[in-house]
């Protein structure tokens, strides 16, 4: 009885510290990118500790269910992925259902969802669901590598702007056009009076790398 409570708790402090994280990234103004990796070779995330999870009572479920889906959110957004809780005749709870539609269709959601699917890398995306498919290496962090290669490409560009630009796709793209077009131009209203736009402007001119602060 107490290895189970200590291992709930464990889990528990895993979101918790996750959360802190998060918190911690988003004050720091001179992170650019935020990259995700797993230490233990060919696994990133095995889902919810199930075993935990049975041992559970029921009113913890769904505050520990409501903790993972915020946490989820908070970093919104290879190998093997799948939605898989049908099989355990329960259903996605972190927000899977309502990300997946939108990212690959509503047809093709129900269709993982309701067959349990796992799905490899590449046809992950085939399907849209990522980005980018790599061949695994010998030293086992390809996709790491690859997930720098990304961030070398975005950090040099003006952090405001980014931030600006995920905020105007992330919210545009659950309203109709005519509503992400103003929230866009509310976002684009925010980059004006910053000292990036000029650097940026002035690097142009002078024909040099611009050098942003996030200011």
């Amino acid at each position: 009885m107490l290895t189970d409570i200590f291992l709930l708790l464990l889990e528990n402090f895993f979101v918790f510290q996750m959360f802190e994280a998060v918190e911690d990234i988003k004050k720091n103004k001179k992170v650019r990118s935020v990259i995700l990796c797993s230490l233990v070779p060919g696994i990133f995330c095995a889902g919810a500790d199930l075993k935990e999870r049975a041992k559970m009572h029921q009113s913890e479920v769904g505050p520990f269910v409501s903790k993972a889906r915020a946490l989820i959110t908070e970093l919104a957004n290879t190998a093997k992925m799948g939605l898989v809780e049908t099989k355990l005749a329960i259903i996605p709870g972190a927000g899977g259902t309502q990300r997946l539609p939108r990212v690959i269709g509503v047809s093709l959601a129900k269709e993982l969802i309701f067959a349990a699917r796992v799905v490899d890398g590449t046809q992950a995306q085939q399907m849209g669901l990522v980005s980018h498919s790599v061949e695994q290496n010998d030293s086992g962090d390809a996709a790491y590598l690859r997930a720098l290669e990304l961030s070398r490409e975005i950090n040099p560009q003006g952090p405001i702007a980014i931030r600006m630009a995920k905020l105007a796709i992330n919210q545009g793209i659950e309203v109709d056009l005519s509503t992400g077009l103003a929230i866009e131009e509310a976002c684009y209203s925010q980059v004006i009076p910053t000292k990036d736009r000029l650097e940026g402007l002035a690097a142009f001119k002078e024909k040099r790398q611009p050098q942003y602060k996030g200011e």
